[in-house]
């Protein structure tokens, strides 16, 4: 069949994402065609268009999640049929494009309570705050927690997770604005980091100890209020790069610091397979169904125009999650 899509032909700037017409092929064994009715859009999106993450060939299609209806079953097939509505996230083929092909296991399929849009919107973002808070570490009632971003789509999800949990969290947020709707969220507090010093801020909050984990997706320009944030013997969680990679960490200085514990999250480390991914997608559903946790879309594209919502996303000018309409 016939699709339009998104694709890339070189890495760069939001000008390389590129409408075109192309083929997508019958499913094969264990694979399925799902036609998408929404789209997520996720800050790592940007990585793989820029080049921060590499892409096996060009031209490309990029994007991580969607919602959508099966269309077509391939060989062997089961536990699916067509018609059902399901969600993904994670790698495969690309998701800004108006149909494509997915392994059955990548598949979760969605409560008849969960509308396709809402379900693009907090799928990757929701499972991601699953695993941070449950598997990389479990956060307990009591304990306080740094996280930066919180005003965005992964942020306010955690935000609401963590006050769910008894977790005091404190956030950061660019602008004024954005603090306020963290505020809103969950976060016992907000770091305005165009006026405040997140370290000071951090030391203040918590009588000079320093919190007991630090989740940072933000990377190179936050990471040395990441280092100096964290309590002795605490643990630092870097699993984003929204402003560049983090520096190098040199553990005989910076690890001398404070004895703290530091761990690269990957989402493809801890949802690696159907049993993980339906088990993190049951507990995000919980969590929404029960009301400890709204989902927010911030702002709604057309697919077309993508490439705004990624200038939009890159100068900070978004909040919560944005979701693209093929």
């Amino acid at each position: 069949m016939k699709a339009h899509g998104i694709r890339i032909h070189k890495y760069g700037p939001p000008s390389v994402l590129k409408w075109e017409e192309f083929d997508v092929p019958k499913p094969g064994p264990g694979h399925v065609l799902v036609r998408h009715t929404a789209i997520g859009f996720n800050f790592a999106d940007t990585y793989t268009r820029s080049g921060l993450y590499t892409v096996p060939s060009f031209p490309s299609p990029i994007g991580i999640e969607a919602a959508g209806v099966v269309e077509a079953l391939g060989p062997g097939v089961t536990g699916i049929k067509i018609g059902d509505r399901v969600a993904f996230g994670g790698g495969g083929e690309g998701t800004y494009t108006e149909a494509s092909l997915r392994a059955v296991d990548t598949l979760v399929k969605l409560p008849k309570w969960l509308d396709d849009k809402t379900a693009a919107a907090c799928f990757t973002k929701g499972t991601t705050v699953q695993y941070l808070f449950n598997q990389t570490h479990k956060i307990k009632k009591g304990e306080t927690i740094l996280f930066h971003a919180a005003a965005g789509g992964v942020g306010l999800i955690a935000s609401q997770w963590a006050k769910a949990v008894g977790v005091r969290m404190i956030g950061t947020a660019s602008t004024a604005e954005k603090a306020r709707i963290a505020k809103r969220a969950g976060c016992a507090y907000v770091i305005n980091t165009s006026k405040q010093d997140i370290a000071k801020e951090v030391k203040r909050l918590t009588n000079g100890q320093g919190v007991d984990v630090v989740y940072d997706s933000v990377g190179h320009d936050q990471w040395a209020g990441t280092l100096a944030s964290v309590r002795k013997y605490g643990l630092i969680v870097l699993f984003g790069s929204a402003s560049g990679k983090a520096p190098p960490l040199d553990l005989w200085e910076d690890g001398a610091k404070t004895a703290s514990y530091f761990i690269r999250a990957k989402a493809a480390n801890y949802v690696y397979d159907g049993d993980s991914r339906r088990k993190a997608a049951r507990h995000l559903f919980r969590m929404m169904k029960s009301g400890a946790v709204k989902i927010k879309i911030g702002q709604t594209y057309a697919l077309k125009d993508a490439a705004q919502a990624h200038r939009d996303a890159e100068a900070r000018k978004t909040t919560g999650s944005t979701v693209l309409m093929p």
